[in-house]
């Protein structure tokens, strides 16, 4: 039973003690174990359970804060010879709740005395107080509010030991798991260890505490009865723990559904993650469509497992969509993604590689050692307990910001905001290198949990003239809740690094030679095909350099179109015009050696991405430099999560869950206003000058990855997009996780226009 229950699993099964194994020496007569119930009107019950009992006359309790202070009178009842348990019983007059948002903890000593009142045993525990309600057709109810899990699923892994983790790895799981502004997490799929449950009952989890069960069979009665009660009774004086769940995917047998209250004196309500029962429905993975459905009904809806996380898929990716219509629903209760970490074991067989078990293992927000992925950020600041609409600041923006308060217990006038505006450098250094160039504090506005006011930034009267603002908000315990960042300057401040003037001497000059169009200038030399007015090469003091074959278009048809090449003054402008899907493309060649391409689509249909390509081979590229919403790249689905900056990004060929070194190079990023490539042929700049595109950086590497999570768009080199793909999960495409998922529908016309130069 218990080879089929746990070994067969979908989880790493090593051999070996993992979890602390010891003899403790207590008296004859002792208590076994006790089980709390604190409820959040200060009422207050302990169930002691004794052993041995014959001189024993007395229990008594006592309560006290964390710093020691008691708080109440002792409380007691007196014992027969053989009784086996004894209930205590006491009230506390307003006291601090325990909730993720506010863990307020206390401590209970019990005692066992004699006739003469001399301890026998004694023991301590923490606890909070807390009512939790799952009120059937309306939600969850935690002292009295309602409140919605943002959750996810853990295993009990670090790759160096397995399953045997260290009090930190414990403590660092939840800090962690709190970082991306979650509030739950699910003990997929077995009891986690003591220090984990001790972590978040101090620093503010919600848990799902669970049988271990993966799908058929479960265990059999009699083993499961033992089982279950190991686990309650150890378990169940934690304020974290919300549910039991018994089993996991029909790893439920059934016969042991009402043996968790036998040790319960709280009666949990008792889930079989991917069913409806205990009045929720768990169902796991379903689409976008099938959960707005479930959301329309009458039965809670909380998902246990969805947006399976494999590879770079998943999690960040579609879940704006989902949570945004889960948010809205009264009938949903939360969620719980898929999973937190890529389970990597260190192979000492194999010279240390991290072994993944191919894509059964490498499912985490975070990678084997917590290293953070793209979604990471995602997550973070879609599950936000503030919430701020604005993406972009407006001519007539006067500093008010409207802002939503998620949190269910914190009011934001407990939050600090901290507002800075900062200047940053230009593609050639040219522009101020000066960041910092005003920076304030202050408390946020008066706005209740789950209600919406105004933020008012008070900016001083010059605001205008720096670059970028960042608004961080920070919890009462000062931790970054997310920070926000606007772009004040638009696209054109970065036009002054941009020489298009030159002396009167300098002289650029066309000629037609080949079938190819020969341009000129001191030490620099490109050549375009007459025919389809493509780049073919470029040499810049006599050296080579690969940027070539564009602009070709990505999506739609191109046709050949008719090329015209005129000198106006001392400038070359080069232009192929064309009654296809892509209407023009214009260069304009200075004298300086800065590169002007403006070009026009004009397409109807259905596009993975579409815009325009160059190409530039792989082996010679080094690096990139760049400003815009970064470090990670982005899906048309996960577009969250980033900050306008600076970045740097060293060249690899990463393929997420084999390696784990973010952020990724290949791929697509927003919101960009500038990239330097260093490449072996020297440094190429590119300036952008267009709103609401995207910078293409080859083809994403998804190594052996199921087609769900394999993007399906062609080769390509440096591209600048104005619709870029969506990503899958492990089970679903992306088409099937929401609006953002879908295909781009193009209609209209797309203009575009950017900068380039070779070298410094």
């Amino acid at each position: 039973s218990v080879e089929q229950a746990e070994r067969q699993a979908d989880y790493w099964v090593f051999g070996g003690i993992y979890r602390p194994v010891y003899l403790e020496g207590v008296p004859r007569e002792f208590i076994e174990w006790t089980a709390v119930d604190a409820r959040a009107d200060g009422t207050f019950s302990i169930d002691v359970h004794l052993n041995g009992l014959q001189n024993g006359t007395y229990a008594r309790a006592v309560i006290s804060e964390s710093n020691g202070k008691v708080i109440c009178e002792p409380f007691e009842a007196t014992l027969d010879p053989g009784q086996e348990k004894v209930t205590l019983n006491t009230k506390i007059n307003d006291p601090r709740l325990w909730t993720a948002e506010t863990p307020n903890l206390y401590l209970v000593h019990v005692v066992l005395l004699n006739k003469k009142r001399m301890d026998i045993h004694t023991i301590a525990g923490k606890f909070g107080f807390r009512t939790f309600e799952v009120r059937s057709g309306d939600g969850l109810y935690l002292n009295g509010r309602k409140t919605r899990l943002k959750g996810v699923n853990r295993h009990s892994f670090w790759p160096d030991s397995g399953r045997c983790l260290s009090r930190k790895i414990n403590y660092d799981d939840v800090k962690l798991i709190k970082q991306m502004n979650m509030n739950a997490v699910r003990m997929s799929h077995y009891p986690p260890d003591v220090h984990f449950l001790e972590a978040c009952d101090e620093l503010g989890l919600y848990v799902l505490d669970e049988l271990a069960g993966w799908q058929q069979p479960p265990y059999d009665t009699d083993i499961g009865k033992k089982l279950v009660k190991e686990l309650v009774t150890r378990d169940v004086s934690h304020p974290c723990i919300l549910f039991w769940d018994n089993g996991n995917e029909g790893g439920w047998n059934t016969e042991l559904d009402e043996e968790f209250a036998l040790y319960d004196p709280q009666k949990r309500t008792v889930l079989h993650p991917w069913e409806t029962f205990g009045g929720i429905d768990t169902d796991h993975y379903e689409s976008y469509e099938s959960t707005i459905q479930k959301l329309s009904g009458q039965t809670l809806f909380m998902p246990t497992e969805f947006l399976h996380g494999l590879y770079d898929g998943g999690h960040g990716a579609g879940l704006k969509d989902y949570w945004d219509a889960m948010y809205a629903s009264p009938m949903c209760a939360g969620g719980f993604l898929w999973a937190f970490a890529d389970e990597g074991v260190v192979r000492t067989d194999r010279i240390g590689r991290v072994d993944v078990a191919g894509n059964q293992a490498p499912d985490g927000i975070v990678g084997p050692y917590h290293e953070k992925e793209a979604s990471f950020y995602a997550i973070k600041e879609i599950f936000s307990p503030v919430q701020i609409a604005l993406k972009k600041l407006t001519e007539d923006f006067n500093g008010i910001l409207e802002i939503e308060n998620r949190y269910d217990f914190t009011n934001l006038s407990d939050c600090v905001f901290e507002l800075q505006l900062v200047n940053l450098p230009g593609p050639l250094g040219k522009l101020t290198e000066a960041r910092n160039n005003y920076i304030r504090n202050f408390a946020g506005p008066d706005v209740e949990p789950h209600n919406s006011g105004h933020l008012y930034l008070s900016l001083p009267e010059n605001w205008r003239l720096s670059q970028v603002m960042y608004l961080t908000a920070r919890d009462p315990d000062g931790d970054e809740i997310w920070t926000w960042s606007w772009d004040i300057q638009g696209w054109k401040y970065y036009e002054k690094d941009i020489e298009t003037k030159a002396s009167e001497n300098t002289k650029t000059t066309a000629f037609l030679k080949n079938n190819k169009i020969l341009i000129e200038m001191s030490d620099m030399v490109m050549n375009f095909d007459a025919d389809s007015g493509e780049l073919i090469d470029i040499t810049v003091n006599e050296k080579p350099i690969s940027f070539s074959g564009g602009p070709k278009l990505i999506g739609g048809t191109a046709k050949k179109p008719k090329v015209t090449c005129k000198q106006i003054e001392n400038k070359i402008v080069l232009t192929a015009e064309s009654t296809s899907d892509i209407s023009y493309a214009r260069w304009t060649i200075y004298p300086t050696k800065w590169i002007e391409l403006e070009y026009e689509l004009e397409l109807e249909g259905r596009f993975y991405k579409f815009g325009i390509n160059f190409d530039y081979p792989e082996s010679k590229m080094r690096a990139m430099k760049w400003l815009g919403r970064g470090p990670y790249r982005v899906w048309k689905n996960r577009l969250q999560g980033g900050r306008l900056d600076v970045f740097s990004n060293n060249y690899k060929n990463h393929i997420p869950g084999a390696t784990w070194d973010y952020p990724e190079f290949k791929g697509y990023y927003q919101d960009w206003r500038w990239v330097v490539f260093k490449t072996e042929e020297g440094d190429i700049t590119i300036v952008n000058g267009t709103d609401d595109s995207f910078l293409g950086v080859y083809r994403p590497n998804n190594g052996e990855s199921p087609m769900r999570t394999r993007v399906n768009v062609p080769e390509t080199g440096i591209s600048f997009l104005h619709g870029i793909p969506a990503i899958g999960t492990k089970g679903q495409r992306a088409e099937s996780l929401g609006p953002q998922g879908q295909m781009n529908q193009a209609s209209g016309k797309y203009k575009g226009k950017f900068f380039i130069h070779f070298g410094k």
